[in-house]
């Protein structure tokens, strides 16, 4: 009988990253800008810690078979975020293709971007084509499609290659709707972000409750809060945790009152 797996986090190092990661990580003497869990196989999804100090790049992800099989949509749960946090996603209103190959020139794109106040235990999805961009003071939970394919705009003037001629023909020159809202779908649970790629819920568990998942496709389960068991392993805050594709279902118990993301690929 298969048992759950926990992930491994890898940490990396990021100019625009931070060197206080508790609770999430330890703290490090160098900036960390993301931990992503890690399997011994290749998964279709990734969890990450996103942690920043800076601005992140203004960048949009291609979608699938546009650079690879594999395109990257994303989710982003804010864990932590300071007074002033925001980030950006689309723009403050629809702009031509033209403005926006102008606005990559004189750096006027970060300018156009709908940059929103955000706070914990909000959640974004990240549709491929969207233009977007994370501000300082974050610390945020990222699910997205397994790929690293990212195409620069625009860096704030960093010595980093861009990649304008190839980002600015797939760039969805919208207006995001925003935040999702919350959907109920059972006690304690509530489904924040729904893609082809992957479902996501927000899970919360009272000491003592338990709850029964039956297998899903690379179905992982994102610690945020708590301890307990899954199946006959002990898991804490922090940690990430994969369940058998398939086989019998997998009990959650929590020892304390619990948190979690839970997701997985739809069939």
């Amino acid at each position: 009988m298969e048992r759950p797996i926990r992930l491994t986090p890898s940490l990396r190092e990021k100019v625009w990253g931070k060197t206080h990661l508790a609770p999430w990580c330890k703290d490090s003497k160098t900036p960390i800008g993301e931990t992503w869990f890690l399997s011994d196989r290749e998964l279709p999804l990734l969890v990450k810690w996103v942690f920043t100090n800076e601005r992140l790049s203004v960048q949009v992800h291609p979608d699938d078979g546009e650079d690879g099989p594999r395109g990257k949509t994303e989710m982003w749960h804010i864990l932590e975020a300071t007074p002033s946090a925001t980030i950006a996603m689309g723009f403050r209103e629809p702009i031509t293709r033209q403005r926006l190959w102008d606005a990559t020139r004189t750096g006027e794109v970060e300018h156009l971007l709908n940059w929103v106040p955000v706070k914990a235990g909000e959640t974004y999805l990240i549709p491929a084509h969207t233009v977007h961009a994370i501000g300082p003071g974050i610390v945020l939970c990222e699910i997205q499609q397994n790929s690293d394919v990212t195409y620069r705009l625009w860096d704030y003037g960093r010595p980093r290659e861009l990649h304008v001629e190839m980002a600015v023909p797939i760039c969805d020159l919208g207006v995001h709707p925003g935040a999702s809202r919350a959907l109920p779908v059972g006690e304690g649970r509530e489904e924040v972000a729904r893609s082809k790629h992957f479902v996501t819920e927000l899970v919360h568990l009272k000491t003592g409750e338990g709850f029964v998942a039956a297998p899903e496709k690379c179905q992982l389960w994102i610690c945020l809060e708590g301890r307990g068991t899954l199946g006959a392993e002990a898991f804490q805050a922090g940690e990430v945790w994969l369940l058998p594709d398939s086989g019998e279902p997998t009990a959650i118990v929590a020892a304390g009152a619990s948190r979690f993301l839970r997701t997985w690929v739809p069939g």
